[in-house]
């Protein structure tokens, strides 16, 4: 699309101009690295619809790219969310209503989670963890110093906990032994570890590698708040008191740093939310008491600001944009005479995740009751594969059971399936492939067999 929309000129050429910094080096590798063929090729896609999707994005009033988790579960899902932002900025789609480039986050709170530094090279509200000038900021308000380098990112911990090289891990709300790509090696990694912590609402399976399981509240035994894709930072009040032992995740966090010699102090979220005003400025006007009249978008920078519905409206915080020279990369796995057909996992409408909360909802399990495979029904016919029959999908990595169910949107070649089951755990015939930058899992492009069982 970008081919397109710069060798026709469909740009905005005033806003690349007063925005873009490397628009030249943008434009050469564009013109020489892609064409209409090659991404025809790589995508499956007939060149002409390219570029009507290129005229019709282009010269439209407003246009806003959305996309789903799904697009980052591949080696290149960080340079196609670039291309992505790149689109909107060579259109000028920023700082417009309706207009922009937004990641449809894959669970309730990730945007949350982002902006308070769940990532491994950032401090809370993208503050880098290498810069001096952040870091002693931080350093104040905490009373305690920081590293001076970044983190490591889960594939990252998990390969040196199977080389012995990390001895211990703390899982909070998050399932590693079922929800990781490739999790034959995840198990390895678990069973080489001194110390293991799970903190869940519901035992995991990551639960059978533990040391020590944590209780905690569920959203609607605790209050708190969530923060959407759109930035909106939103209040959520405790409805019921919490089963037995378990606990608010930030109750948890703070005794534990008690008995480790920690004076936290909080008493309630809205103390943690005071807190971040302090070390992140856009946060400073976000207070539980405001939140309880409606949700406030951030930047919001005292407590008189209404909050920020439009980022970029007078322009970019850095100047001028620099145009990322997005790239394709092949999968790590392609079909073979052994493995002919490409798994991708996907979420069915009855069921979350790896289920572990919609498994427990005898509705959703009556309506969605066992792992299924959806395939093109040519492919079953070649197979011998019947609807509803039972049949075995596996890879070197190991194996699982699936319902089979036929489909004719399913493309040749393709089987997709869910990932809601311990009874079949999908997840052990995805692929070791990673995206380049991030290391986030190819849960999208597994090769795999499949054998019949009927």
């Amino acid at each position: 699309m970008a081919h397109v929309i710069i060798k026709e000129e469909l740009y905005d050429k005033e806003f690349v101009e007063n925005n873009v910094d490397n628009f030249e080096a943008y434009k050469h590798y564009i013109l020489s690295e892609w064409d209409l063929a090659k991404a025809s090729r790589y995508t499956g896609l007939k060149p002409f619809l390219i570029e009507e999707a290129a005229y019709l994005y282009s010269q439209a009033k407003r246009a806003l790219i959305l996309w789903g988790l799904g697009v980052s579960e591949h080696r290149s899902g960080s340079y196609t969310a670039m291309a992505a932002a790149n689109l909107a900025t060579l259109c000028g789609f920023w700082g417009k209503p309706g207009c922009g480039a937004m990641p449809l986050r894959g669970q309730n709170n990730v945007q949350g989670a982002c902006d308070m530094g769940g990532l491994p090279y950032v401090l809370p509200g993208y503050q880098s963890v290498l810069d001096d000038t952040v870091r002693l900021r931080f350093q104040e308000v905490w009373g305690t110093n920081l590293p001076t380098s970044e983190g490591k990112t889960l594939p990252t911990l998990l390969k040196e906990a199977l080389e012995g090289k990390v001895k211990a891990l703390y899982a909070m709300g998050y399932d590693v032994a079922m929800s990781h790509g490739d999790i034959g090696s995840v198990w390895k990694a678990l069973s080489n570890l001194d110390f293991f912590v799970v903190q869940d609402i519901f035992m995991p399976l990551s639960g059978k590698y533990a040391h020590v399981v944590l209780p905690s509240a569920c959203l609607f035994e605790k209050c708190g708040t969530f923060t959407n894709g759109e930035r909106r930072v939103q209040l959520f009040e405790k409805a019921v008191s919490p089963p037995g032992e378990a606990l608010p995740d930030w109750l948890i966090l703070t005794k534990l740093a008690h008995i480790l010699g920690f004076n936290w102090n909080y008493q309630s979220p809205a103390d943690v939310a005071e807190e971040i005003g302090k070390v992140w400025p856009a946060f400073r006007g976000i207070k539980h008491e405001r939140l309880k009249e409606r949700g406030i978008q951030w930047p919001c920078l005292d407590e008189t600001h209404p909050g920020t519905s439009m980022l970029f409206t007078n322009g970019f915080p850095k100047g001028k944009v620099h145009l990322a020279l997005a790239k394709y990369l092949p999968p790590f796995e392609e079909p073979s005479n052994q493995y002919p057909f490409i798994l991708v996992t996907v979420r069915k409408l009855e069921h979350y995740n790896i289920g572990s909360m919609t498994r427990r909802c005898q509705t959703l399990m009556e309506l969605y009751p066992e792992p299924v495979i959806d395939l093109n029904p040519e492919d079953a016919k070649r197979l011998g594969i019947l609807e509803g029959a039972k049949v075995k999908v596996w890879n070197e990595r190991g194996e699982a059971i699936f319902r089979a169910h036929l489909d004719k949107r399913v493309p040749e070649g393709l089987i997709y399936t869910d990932f809601h089951f311990e009874s079949a755990l999908t997840n052990i015939l995805v692929s070791p492939g990673l995206d380049d930058l991030m290391e986030t899992p190819e849960y999208k492009v597994s090769a795999v067999a499949l054998l019949p069982l009927n």
